[in-house]
């Protein structure tokens, strides 16, 4: 069956209930339910009317983004899907929008196009294109004529305002990346209004402002099968969190479960992996890169280390099909795990 929506914010939630020690007083929160999950943003230690507009006007840059680039209600980003398929030249598409693509460009190349927002036809052959899912397996035959096609980002030709691609089978999806790119945008805000001191949830990608008091705010990782975290450890400031996992989205068929996170190579989804979590240290658009650089390393399986290494990612965890949890040295460091969850392998 599928992860229901409810019980996926629970999942993205976890690391924030693992809070502990703040006094209400100091600690100021606002969520909502956008980009298909929850999301929350809290701040510390600042004065409540200033807290509370900076974290309103974060919630209202959410949903222009959930608007502007959804990938099939109507939007910039399905405007844009619609004149690539009818084979049109020179499309024109906002600052934003020609920006986010090209940098998506540039981060699918370096994980050898593992990550590839131009996988939206795909998506939808796997039924994950809708709000009321209905678990389907695509029809061979359709399945081997798109990846014939062989849709890549790298298709796109980005000129100033304008985007052209010779392949009608490109449908772009930014839902990959666009919850990192909102957790950028979210710290500009912040910091813009005054705030130096926050954390910004997105379905479990967060991004660290500054920190909560004496101390750095703590987070949660999720545990990939049961309800509880698999490790928590502090988040300092700038430090962005991703994870991808095959627990998010998915449905189960016939004993075999088929998650949202599928293989430009084969077309089919992921196996050998159930999560993956990077964490990013500070650097410019560091939520961006959380986001979208989990999945190569998710992809990658047992190449997963090779895969962080390129994104200059130190800091990495994967949990394997069996449940073994590998874990770079760089973050074991960091992590307290839970109850009865050892690492079986660490790695440099």
């Amino acid at each position: 069956m599928l992860l229901t929506l409810r019980a996926l914010a629970w999942l993205a939630s976890a690391c924030l209930l693992l809070l502990s020690g703040c006094s209400r007083e100091r600690l100021h929160q606002q969520e909502a339910y956008v980009f298909g999950t929850r999301v929350e943003v809290l701040t510390w230690d600042s004065s409540e009317d200033k807290a509370r507009t900076a974290m309103a006007e974060v919630l209202r840059e959410f949903d222009r983004l959930h608007r502007a680039y959804h990938a099939w209600e109507p939007s910039e980003l399905t405007a844009l899907n619609d004149a690539i398929a009818a084979g049109r030249p020179d499309i024109p598409v906002s600052d934003e929008l020609a920006a986010m693509l090209a940098d998506a460009q540039r981060i699918s190349a370096t994980g050898d196009g593992l990550f590839d927002p131009a996988l939206g036809r795909l998506i939808q052959l796997w039924g994950f294109h809708t709000d009321t899912f209905q678990p389907v397996r695509p029809d061979p035959a359709d399945l081997n004529a798109l990846l014939r096609a062989r849709p890549r980002i790298a298709d796109l030709s980005i000129a100033h305002n304008t985007v052209t691609s010779p392949n009608p089978a490109v449908q772009l999806d930014l839902g990959g990346y666009a919850k990192g790119y909102a957790l950028d945008r979210a710290a500009a805000i912040l910091q813009d209004k005054g705030i130096s001191n926050a954390l910004i949830n997105i379905g479990g990608n967060l991004l660290a402002l500054g920190s909560k008091g004496d101390q750095p705010w703590r987070v949660g990782i999720q545990h990939p099968r049961e309800p509880r975290p698999l490790a928590t450890l502090p988040l300092r400031d700038g430090e962005a969190i991703g994870t991808s996992g095959d627990y998010q989205r998915f449905f189960e068929m016939e004993g075999e479960r088929y998650c949202h996170l599928l293989d430009p190579r084969s077309g089919q989804p992921a196996q050998g992996t159930q999560a993956v979590t990077v964490l990013v240290t500070p650097r410019p658009r560091a939520g961006t890169l959380s986001d979208a650089a989990s999945k190569p390393v998710y992809l990658g399986g047992e190449a997963w280390r090779d895969y962080a290494r390129r994104f200059g990612i130190a800091h990495a965890l994967r949990v394997d099909g069996a449940g073994r949890v590998e874990v770079t040295r760089a973050l074991k460091d960091r992590l307290q795990f839970g109850k009865d969850i050892i690492p079986t392998r660490v790695v440099d």
